[in-house]
Formats: C-alpha cells, structure tokens, sequence
C-alpha cells in the first residue's frame, strides 16, 4: 500500500468519526486500567454497566486487597472470565501497592508485567491516561486493517499494530486507533458490515467481494 493510499483511508475515517474516544468510564488511571482489563472478550457497554458501581464500591488498589475475592468475583460476575479477572485485578493491585507507591506506572515495559495486562492494554492505558502515541489492537482494529488492506490476511496481532505504526504518522497513532475501533463497531461490523454505503469500498478487499456476490445472486434471482 502507497502512503497517497493510506492517507485517504486516514482521511476518510476522520471525517466518518472525528470525535472517536475511549469509550470506557473512568476517572483516572487505575481505573482505566481495571476498565481495559475487564474488557477482554467482553463489550465495553456491559464493562461500564459492571463498573458503574465496582467504581462507587473501590477507589483504589488497597479497596480491592481489602474484601475476599469471592466478594470481588460477585461484584463482577456479569463479566465474561469473571473469576480469572477477579484473580487478576487482586493480584494487580497487591503490585501496584508492593512496587509502585500504589499508582498505575506510565510505561509500557511495566504495564505489560502487571497480571491481566497485555501489550493491547497496555496500550490502550499509556495511549488514553498519560496521551503517549500507541495503537492499541483489539477485534476491531485487526479486522478493519485486514480489511482495508492496512495489514495482511495472516498478520498477527504484533505484526498488524508494527504496520500500522509505519503507516499512520506517529501524532496520530492513538486518535486513528480509536477511529479504527469506531469504523469496526459502527460501520465495518464483522457480521453485516455497510458495504454498500462504504465510502472505503475501493480499498475493501473483502467489501468488493460480498459486493460482487450480491451482485450475482440479485442477477440469478432476477432472471430465475
């Protein structure tokens, strides 16, 4: 892909969502933290519905140390994977107070060493809490860059977040991957994406494809 290319997919998703944002509820770090954690194979609608009173209930590390996990598990067992979360979050905030004064550390080489945070997490929270450029990829981001030929069909996770970055100037890294996680869940959806109205259908290699499909199957329909 040309960079005239990759600018005009940029171009257009800015303009299809210029306020994209993290749409986690929280008021700080930590909570981002335990937000993003909580998201894992989980929609951020049912986190924020889960945290609405987990943030009422815990302000900080040591309010999570200070009940029974079983407790913890039951404050969030709407969540998918609850009980290895709960482990997680415990286990999290035990580092957090042993290690770092009880503050969620700034870099990412520490983020990723903390219990239930990935490089994706870790991303998301250097990105959206201490305004560090990162491109965090989630379900959204990949199937979207795979898409729009951004990345490859049999890029990993590791590798589609390397293209993006040398593709996407730098300034812009952590606004694009909300824009990107926008474009997914609002347009570019897995099941029944809007193809049809898809101001990105040119690039789209598999738009074109369910295009042309539809295509075929109103032509035998017509004629059968």
């Amino acid at each position: 892909m040309n960079a005239a290319t990759a600018r005009h997919i940029l171009d257009t998703i800015g303009t299809m969502f210029p306020d994209a944002q993290c749409e986690l509820n929280h008021d700080n770090a930590f909570e981002l933290t335990i937000a993003v954690l909580l998201s894992a194979q989980c929609s951020d609608q049912m986190v924020n519905k889960v945290t609405a009173d987990l943030f009422q209930k815990y302000k900080s590390p040591e309010d999570y140390l200070a009940v029974p996990l079983a407790e913890l598990e039951q404050d969030i067992r709407r969540i998918g994977l609850y009980r290895n979360k709960a482990k997680h979050i415990h286990n999290l905030c035990r580092i957090l107070i042993d290690q770092y004064g009880g503050e969620v550390p700034s870099e990412h080489d520490q983020l990723v060493k903390l219990p239930g945070v990935g490089r994706k997490t870790a991303n998301v929270v250097v990105s959206v809490a201490f305004n560090v450029p990162a491109i965090a990829v989630d379900t959204h981001v990949e199937r979207v860059s795979k898409r729009l030929c951004l990345a490859g069909w049999d890029d990993s996770v590791l590798e589609v977040e390397k293209k993006l970055m040398k593709r996407v100037p730098k300034d812009e890294w952590s606004l694009t991957h909300h824009r990107l996680i926008f474009f997914g869940r609002y347009h570019c959806k897995a099941q029944n994406p809007q193809c049809q109205i898809c101001p990105l259908l040119d690039v789209c290699r598999e738009g074109k494809k369910r295009m042309k499909t539809s295509i075929i199957r109103k032509d035998k329909e017509r004629k059968a």
